[in-house]
């Protein structure tokens, strides 16, 4: 008898810490890739690909400084170049340095045939489909809540001539899919902080989607988002295109 209650008493521990270790919350710091050439030129760059420049890496590193002392579970990217290299330069200086993993679903939007093309030409021809004169109306319109990213994205893919750019919900869907399973692994081994680094409007879309419409100009580049995935499977947007962990490096960079 004795016996059994000691295997029962050891079996329903497991099953209590099993409990514990799902029910942890996550936290995920999604980051916007460092500043690249396209972003330089202002072309348009969505699964096409340039690399950081020398300011894309110094953010990078600085981003890095301002998050080193945060022990990341788990560190993810696009697999993107871009993406990929703000990753490395972001666990570089970290205290404990976890392996990358990329996934591609957290890519940028995908613009068809404006990929490599002036962001000015994509703007003005998806404002031309939105019922605007010029790309400062549409970028007008945007920053004052009058059109929202749904629209700016379905405009471009209406404007796109090859039909192959994405629309909205196909970058939202996949974006929220691939946040969730990644939150959801982190969570079954017991929760913690999660690094993912994706892209501009990549990363507003999912904001859209989880409920958010405070987001009217792009994300900088090396901001962070905090989302915090609860044991409740609830997403909880805490901070949108947090510059503060670039600055903290910058500070700590220059010894001050």
């Amino acid at each position: 008898m004795r016996n059994r209650s000691t295997i029962f008493a050891a079996f329903f521990l497991l099953l209590f810490s099993a409990g514990e270790c799902f029910a942890a919350d996550v936290y995920l710091y999604v980051a916007r890739h460092g500043k690249t050439l396209f972003n330089t030129v202002h072309r348009a760059q969505g699964w096409s690909d340039t690399p950081l420049t020398s300011e894309g890496v110094d953010v990078a590193r600085k981003l890095g400084e301002g998050l080193k002392s945060v022990k990341f579970a788990t560190a993810w990217s696009s697999d993107s170049g871009r993406a990929r290299e703000t990753a490395y330069w972001v666990m570089k200086p970290n205290y404990k340095p976890v392996p990358l993993k990329e996934q591609r679903d957290l890519r940028e939007v995908f613009f068809g045939h404006f990929e490599g093309d002036t962001n000015e030409n994509m703007q003005t021809a998806a404002a031309i489909q939105a019922g605007y004169s010029s790309s400062a109306e549409l970028l007008a319109s945007f920053a004052s809540g009058k059109m929202n990213i749904v629209q700016v994205i379905d405009m471009i893919k209406a404007a796109d001539k090859s039909g192959q750019a994405e629309s909205y919900q196909q970058v939202a869907q996949r974006m929220k899919k691939a946040v969730t399973a990644i939150a959801r692994e982190a969570q079954q081994k017991g929760g913690g902080n999660v690094l993912i680094v994706s892209h501009g409007m990549a990363i507003m879309s999912l904001l859209h989607e989880l409920g958010d419409r405070s987001v009217v100009s792009q994300l900088e580049n090396a901001s962070v988002t905090k989302i915090r995935y609860t044991d409740a499977g609830e997403f909880v947007i805490e901070s949108i295109g947090d510059m503060r962990f670039v600055e903290r490096g910058a500070k700590q960079a220059s010894g001050n």
